[in-house]
């Protein structure tokens, strides 16, 4: 349940469409519904402006499938399934149809990011930008978020600094957003350049792309941790998911 729902509800009971004991026997899924495995926050939409998502992994298919079906009857807020696997994402479709799935292969693991439903259209221009092609299925993480939250997003993908004209052909999409996400691995040093050209928030994301010195993404975490291009955020290695979120606070 969001702000929406709220307010719709309260109306509902105004105009005598709805009892005040229904819309008790509604209120009483506030703020969490008891699932015995999980407690599923439906007042999260309310409290953050962004509603609880489901993580995959450690989750059985039929508790992620439970935990979706639940939030589904919760309201009309987005429900978002991440880093799940194939088992988990037909669990969940089977008992929620209608999800929409984007691969986020990572590290070899095909894994996906199902999305039920869409908030309403959001103003915002909002620039996903990858250093190169390996950083794509995180991006495809973040972007797939950033819909479910109403943005339209634009991808600039393979704009890394060993061919940094690449980068500089969209100076003016940089100059003209209202939000940039980064997603770079290696040295990571895209999200200080980015960083350096525009002024919109820049939320970054260390991938872990790259050879043996990359550390699996420590060293474009670190990288990014100490930009010289001031107040650039970081979110943790791979998560696409993270940096989306981010976004959405800060353009909300």
């Amino acid at each position: 349940m969001d702000d929406d729902d709220l307010t719709r509800l309260l109306a509902e009971v105004r105009s005598g469409e709805r009892s005040p004991d229904e819309a008790v026997a509604r209120l009483r899924r506030l703020p969490f519904a008891d699932l015995g495995f999980a407690r599923v926050d439906h007042h999260r939409s309310i409290r953050q402006g962004l509603p609880e998502a489901v993580y995959g992994p450690g989750k059985s298919p039929e508790q992620c499938a439970a935990i979706v079906a639940e939030l589904m009857s919760g309201g009309s807020a987005p429900v978002l399934l991440t880093r799940a696997d194939q088992l988990q994402v037909a669990a969940a479709l089977e008992r929620s149809p209608g999800g929409r799935t984007t691969p986020t292969s990572l590290a070899g693991e095909q894994l996906h990011i199902v999305a039920w439903r869409h908030a309403p259209a959001r103003p915002g221009r909002v620039l996903v930008v990858t250093a190169g092609t390996g950083d794509l299925p995180v991006a495809a993480e973040c972007v797939a978020t950033l819909e479910a939250y109403g943005f339209s997003p634009r991808l600039l993908a393979d704009c890394g600094v060993a061919g940094v004209h690449r980068l500089l052909a969209s100076f003016d999409d940089l100059a003209e957003a209202d939000a940039v996400v980064v997603v770079a691995g290696m040295e990571g040093a895209l999200a200080s350049i980015v960083g350096g050209l525009t002024a919109a928030p820049l939320v970054a994301v260390p991938t872990s792309v790259g050879y043996g010195a990359s550390l699996a993404g420590v060293t474009a975490l670190l990288a990014m941790h100490a930009s010289c291009a001031s107040g650039v955020t970081v979110v943790g290695i791979d998560n696409g998911f993270g940096a989306a979120s981010a976004v959405a606070r800060i353009l909300r």
